[in-house]
């Protein structure tokens, strides 16, 4: 496994895992000062980083079902797809509220990771899956941790809550698999490759597209957050002071039931 794996991860990897690394200027500056508690840049890159993870990762779900070849690679593919629709529902949920555009389709480098899945089969797909994607959640765990910690926003603390949860499942199928090279993957975790904001960052939507929804499994146990239950059920309030906006994507999934549509 060694060699390939080191040049797949190589290839691949990106230091934020989820889409945005250098977006943000300055994480701690205040962009908008909104009903649920004040948005920094960091808050807002964090929902969109979200969005864009369950944009490469559902896909993904979706591919391991159709290829994987064992029981703990199917496992692994049915927990992708359950957790990120639930969190593709919290984000759409309070994107509007927060004044922030979601992107439609993941990064240029996320797309690399699916089309490498895409062209694996047998063994190598079971083996990259668990590796690639035990990587990538391992790199995003403390930024959630870190989010989580130092928001002031009520509804960023309780996205950060649910994916915390999410992204903790997700790294336990991956091990559970029993396929992970930890001294290669952590590796890739802790030195990752320098690359262009252009390969990390989603492209914005075009003007008027529908937004991509990832649908969640006729069996779903994973829920989102309970918005209403936050807010008293005011949750169509607008963001006040400096603009929230950040960028998006387009397009979405062609994948077989459950597949991601527009709304």
């Amino acid at each position: 496994m060694g060699g390939a794996l080191s040049l797949t991860l190589g290839a691949l990897v990106y230091p934020s895992m989820l889409g945005v690394t250098k977006v943000s200027s300055s994480p701690d500056r205040v962009i908008a000062q909104t009903q649920w508690g004040p948005l920094t840049e960091g808050d807002r890159d964090f929902v969109v980083k979200v969005r864009a993870a369950g944009l490469w990762e559902y896909p993904v779900g979706q591919i391991g079902l159709q290829k994987g070849t064992s029981k703990g690679v199917l496992i692994a593919s049915r927990h992708l797809i359950d957790g990120h629709a639930a969190l593709d529902t919290t984000c759409r949920k309070i994107a509007p509220m927060l004044n922030i555009t979601l992107p439609n389709i993941a990064s240029p480098q996320q797309e690399g990771f699916v089309n490498t899945l895409k062209a694996d089969s047998g063994k190598k797909f079971d083996t990259d899956f668990a590796n690639i994607l035990r990587m990538t959640h391992g790199s995003i765990f403390n930024t959630v941790a870190k989010i989580r910690s130092t928001t002031k926003n009520t509804l960023v603390r309780a996205l950060a809550d649910q994916a915390n949860d999410t992204v903790l499942d997700h790294i336990t199928v991956m091990e559970k698999t029993g396929l992970v090279d930890f001294d290669q993957t952590l590796f890739q975790q802790t030195t990752p490759p320098k690359l262009p904001d252009t390969d990390v960052t989603p492209p914005p939507p075009p003007a008027g597209q529908p937004e991509v929804v990832l649908t969640p499994p006729p069996n779903a146990t994973s829920t989102p957050v309970d918005i209403d239950g936050i807010t008293g059920g005011k949750g169509g309030g607008a963001s006040t002071g400096g603009g929230a906006n950040t960028t998006g994507g387009q397009g979405g999934a062609t994948l077989p039931s459950p597949s991601p549509t527009v709304g």
